[in-house]
C-alpha cells in the first residue's frame, strides 16, 4: 500500500479512471448508442448498471479520499471488478470491449494494492471473464468462441499485476533509495552548515554589490559586527572594501591585512571567485593572524631565553667585573667631575643590560601557573597597604572597591608581579606630569560580563594611537632606560592565568590598564 502525497494521487487517478469510464458509459446508453455499438445481451441490466457505476463512484470519489486501512482500498477494487464484471456479462461479452477495462482496472488496482492480495484481485477478475463468458455461452452457442479470448484477457489480468508490482517494487526501492540519499545530502548539509558556523576561519560569500549572502558566526565576531546577512559589507567594513578592491586589480597580489575594530585582532583576508551560473560572486576568508604572530613571538622570544640561558654566565662575569670597575671609579677621589659622570653612564647601562637578560630569562624559565581562590577585595588592601609601605613619600596608591564579594582563581605571586609592574609604570609617568605620582585602583564588578575587572589608573601622558596597538609587543617601549618586556610579560601571566590585559585611554588624560579575572569556577 502506498502512502503518503505518492499514494494520495494514485489514489485520484484511479478515481478519474473510474468516473471517465462511468460517464462514457452513461453518455453511450443515453444516445442510444449501445443498441447499435454493442450486442447488449440485458439492456435494461446494461442501462442500469452504468447508471448506479457512476453514482457510486462519484462517492467513492468524495468520501474516499484517505484511506487508513488496506481493508477500504481491497474492498474498493473489488466492488469495481465486481461491477465491471457485470457489465461486460450484460454487453454480451468479450466483443464489447469492457474486458479489456477489467485488465487496465486491475493494473491500477495493483499499484496501491501488492503482493498476494493485488494477485487476489486479478485472479477475481479472470474467473469473472471466464465464469461470465461459459455461462454467457449457454444461452447463446455463438458465445463459445470467445472462451480464447476471455482466457487472454484472463491471463492479461495476471500479467498486468505481476508487471506493475515488479515496477511499483523497483519504483518503490529508487523511492526509497533517493530520500535515504536526499536525507544523507540533507544531514551532510545540516553538518556542513555548522562546521562553517562553528570554524574560528571568517567566512563570507558577497555579490557583485557587495551584499552579504553568507556569513559564519567567525565572520561577525571578528568583524565585531552583528547580524551581517543581506547587508551591503562597504559601511560596515570599508577596509576589507580596499583589500577587496586591491585583489580585484592584482589577484596575484596577496591583500594586505586589516584590523577591523579597534581593539580587535589583525585579519588577514583572502578571496576567490565564486561561479555560479551567471552569477559572480566572491568567497571570502578570515584569518585571524593575531594568534599566530603571538605565537611566533613566543617561540622567538623562547630561543631567545634558551640562547640567553647559554651565555648569561659569559655575559654576566664582565658585565658584573665592568659595574664593579666603575663603582671603584666613583669611589676614587682623584677622579673629576666630568669622569664621575662617564662612570656613572658606565654602570646605568650595565644594570640595564642586566635586567635586560633578567627580564629574557624570566621568559624562558617561567614557572606553570597554579592557581587559586583569591578574595580580590582582601588581597588588594594586602596588596595596597605593603605597597604604601615600601613606597617613596612623593608616590600614593588609592584603591576604590565596589560591590559585594570579588573572587576569582589566580596564581597570587603572578597576579603580585603584574600589579607591581602597572603600578611602578603608572606613578613613574605620573611623576613626570605631576610634583606627586599618583595610581587610582579601581575594583568593580563588570554589568555584561558578571567578571571581576581591576582598572590600574593615572594622570600621566597617557599613550598615543600611533603607540597604542605596539604597547605590548616584546621590546616596545617608549623611554630610552626600559627594555620593553614588562607589559608583554604581565599580558602573558595574565593569559597564563585566564585573565585578559587590555589597554584604555582615559578620559581627560592618562593611562588605564584594564585586567578582566575569570570566573572563580573556571578551571584553570
Amino acid at each position: 500500500m502506498h502512502s503518503g502525497a505518492q499514494g494520495r494521487r494514485i489514489l485520484r487517478l484511479y478515481h478519474f479512471y473510474r468516473l471517465i469510464i462511468g460517464l462514457a458509459l452513461v453518455l453511450l446508453i443515453s444516445s442510444n448508442l449501445d443498441e447499435q455499438l454493442l450486442d447488449v445481451v440485458h439492456i435494461g441490466l446494461f442501462r442500469t448498471g452504468s447508471w448506479v457505476y457512476l453514482i457510486l463512484n462519484i462517492f467513492i470519489a468524495v468520501l474516499v479520499q484517505r484511506p487508513k486501512h488496506l481493508a477500504q482500498l481491497f474492498s474498493l477494487a473489488l466492488v469495481d471488478v465486481i461491477f465491471l464484471s457485470g457489465l461486460f456479462y450484460a454487453a454480451g461479452g468479450t466483443p464489447s470491449g469492457i474486458g479489456n477495462l477489467l485488465v487496465v482496472a486491475v493494473a491500477i488496482a495493483n499499484i496501491l494494492l501488492r503482493g498476494r492480495i493485488g494477485l487476489l484481485i486479478a485472479a477475481v477478475a479472470a474467473m469473472a471473464l471466464i465464469y461470465l463468458t461459459f455461462y454467457l455461452s449457454l444461452s447463446r452457442p455463438v458465445a463459445v468462441a470467445q472462451y480464447v479470448q476471455a482466457g487472454a484477457l484472463g491471463a492479461l489480468c495476471f500479467a498486468g499485476a505481476l508487471f506493475i508490482q515488479g515496477i511499483t517494487r523497483r519504483l518503490q526501492l529508487s523511492e526509497t533509495l533517493a530520500e535515504q540519499r536526499a536525507a544523507d545530502v540533507a544531514n551532510l548539509e545540516e553538518l556542513n552548515e555548522q562546521i562553517i558556523q562553528r570554524m574560528r576561519t571568517g567566512i563570507l560569500v558577497l555579490d557583485t554589490q557587495h551584499r552579504v549572502l553568507l556569513a559564519n558566526q567567525g565572520a561577525t565576531q571578528l568583524l565585531g559586527r552583528g547580524e551581517l546577512s543581506g547587508k551591503i559589507i562597504d559601511p560596515h567594513c570599508p577596509e576589507l572594501l580596499k583589500r577587496l578592491q586591491q585583489w580585484l586589480h592584482n589577484p596575484s597580489m596577496r591583500p594586505d591585512s586589516l584590523q577591523a575594530q579597534v581593539d580587535g585582532p589583525v585579519l588577514q583576508p583572502s578571496f576567490i571567485s565564486l561561479q555560479r551560473g551567471e552569477q559572480q560572486h566572491t568567497l571570502v576568508f578570515l584569518d585571524d593572524i593575531s594568534q599566530i604572530a603571538q605565537q611566533a613571538q613566543q617561540l622567538k622570544l623562547a630561543s631567545l631565553g634558551r640562547l640567553t640561558a647559554g651565555i648569561a654566565h659569559e655575559i654576566r662575569n664582565p658585565l658584573g667585573a665592568i659595574s664593579h670597575a666603575a663603582q671603584l671609579l666613583q669611589e676614587s677621589e682623584d677622579l673629576q667631575g666630568p669622569d664621575q659622570r662617564l662612570a656613572q653612564i658606565i654602570q646605568d647601562h650595565s644594570k640595564r643590560m642586566n635586567l635586560v637578560i633578567e627580564n629574557v630569562l624570566q621568559l624562558s624559565r617561567r614557572r606553570q601557573a597554579e592557581p587559586q581562590l583569591l578574595d580580590l577585595k582582601y588581597w588588594l588592601h594586602r596588596f595596597a597597604s605593603e605597597f604604601r609601605s615600601s613606597a617613596p613619600s612623593d608616590r600614593q596608591i588609592h584603591l576604590e572597591t565596589r560591590g559585594g564579594s570579588l573572587q576569582t582563581r589566580m596564581d597570587p605571586h603572578q597576579l603580585t608581579q603584574v600589579l607591581t609592574n602597572l603600578v611602578q609604570n603608572g606613578l613613574r609617568y605620573s611623576a613626570q606630569q605631576h610634583r606627586l605620582g599618583q595610581v587610582w585602583l579601581q575594583l568593580f564588578r563588570d554589568e555584561k560580563s558578571d567578571l571581576p575587572v581591576l582598572e590600574v589608573l593615572d594622570d600621566g601622558p597617557g599613550v598615543s594611537a600611533e603607540q597604542e596597538q605596539h604597547i605590548f609587543e616584546p621590546f616596545f617601549t617608549t623611554e630610552n632606560k626600559g627594555t620593553g618586556l614588562g607589559l608583554y610579560i604581565s599580558r602573558e601571566l595574565c593569559q597564563s592565568n585566564q585573565a585578559r590585559l587590555d589597554y584604555k585611554p582615559r578620559e581627560g588624560g592618562g593611562s588605564c590598564f584594564r585586567i578582566t579575572f575569570a570566573h572563580p569556577r573556571k578551571l584553570s
